[in-house]
């Protein structure tokens, strides 16, 4: 069995966290880590522990630093990173793999009439923003239903994506509407309040409606699994309105090794079989006192079939 066949196999059961780094091929000299390629790979900067960039303590590492390890673990990017950081990633040969929404307000969505001409000014910006710089994704919440009902919600949803499809056509970009639990609302790392998009139906019929191929779903497997569960039977069922992955595990939304109750060595697979080219972004966090490295070595290795 070949170096990296040996990790999938061990990382699918939780054991190499206890693994050294030098064991994982994390040292500063390491040649990148070979992958099959039916997952396409991406990080976002929480996944390497650190609160943020501003030196001091509980600080994240460099983005350099970051794109290093991207490199040596096989990842092809990063969500999120705003539009400033590109280049740097460009320089490392990898990509924004899911851009953020803009200058919009994330927790207003877009179901809310009163605000979908500022909303939809933000995000047609955005599109723009995206295509000149080669980003084909990006990602938006719903938003909270602040008195609405899920019905009405929906139809405000598909009135805002019906008026922003033309300029995501236009551009090639496409827009992912991400689901997002409200069963732990007292833990913001876990949950958000009152969120509309939280059962993945009604998502699946907001982007039926639309009907466009620039409007899709962002798949938080974390989320889903909280709200619905059946997340293999899911993924299946609507993989072709799916533009975009999150993994964490459930339920503490740390690493997604054997320590939590998904298998996400069968998930990888299921999405590999799948007629399926956008990226799985890993969007946990390590857990206390884990070394973030192993941890981000690890799950690559598990997702990759």
């Amino acid at each position: 069995m070949k170096r990296r066949e040996i990790l999938g196999a061990l990382g699918a059961v939780g054991i190499t966290a206890t693994l050294p780094r030098i064991a994982l091929g994390l040292q500063a000299e390491a040649a990148p880590i070979p992958r099959k390629g039916r997952i396409r790979q991406a990080l976002w900067p929480n996944t390497f522990g650190g609160r943020s960039q501003a030196p001091g303590p509980g600080a994240a590492p460099s983005l350099d630093s970051m794109c290093e390890t991207a490199v040596r673990v096989g990842a092809l990017g990063f969500d999120i990173l705003p539009a400033e950081s590109w280049p740097t990633l460009r320089r490392y040969g990898l990509t924004c793999t899911l851009a953020g929404p803009g200058k919009v307000d994330f927790e207003a969505g877009i179901v809310h009439p009163e605000i979908h001409d500022t909303q939809l000014a933000g995000m047609v910006a955005n599109a723009k923003v995206c295509a000149d710089a080669g980003v084909r994704r990006f990602g938006f919440n719903a938003g909270a239903r602040r008195g609405l009902d899920y019905a009405k919600a929906a139809d405000n949803a598909v009135a805002f994506l019906n008026r922003l499809k033309d300029s995501l056509e236009g551009h090639d970009v496409t827009a992912c509407l991400e689901n997002v639990n409200d069963r732990r609302p007292n833990n913001p790392n876990l949950a958000r309040k009152d969120m509309v998009f939280g059962h993945w139906d009604w998502g699946m019929d907001v982007v039926a409606r639309v009907n466009s191929p620039n409007v899709k779903l962002l798949c938080d497997i974390y989320h889903l699994q909280i709200m619905d569960g059946d997340v293999a039977w899911r993924i299946r069922e609507s993989i072709g309105s799916i533009g975009h992955f999150h993994v964490a595990g459930v339920p503490t939304r740390n690493e997604i090794d054997g320590t939590q109750e998904l298998n996400f060595r069968y998930i990888a697979q299921v999405i590999a079989e799948l007629p399926y080219q956008g990226y799985v972004s890993h969007e946990w966090r390590p857990t206390p006192g884990r070394d973030p490295l192993s941890s981000i070595a690890e799950a690559l290795a598990i997702m990759d079939v």
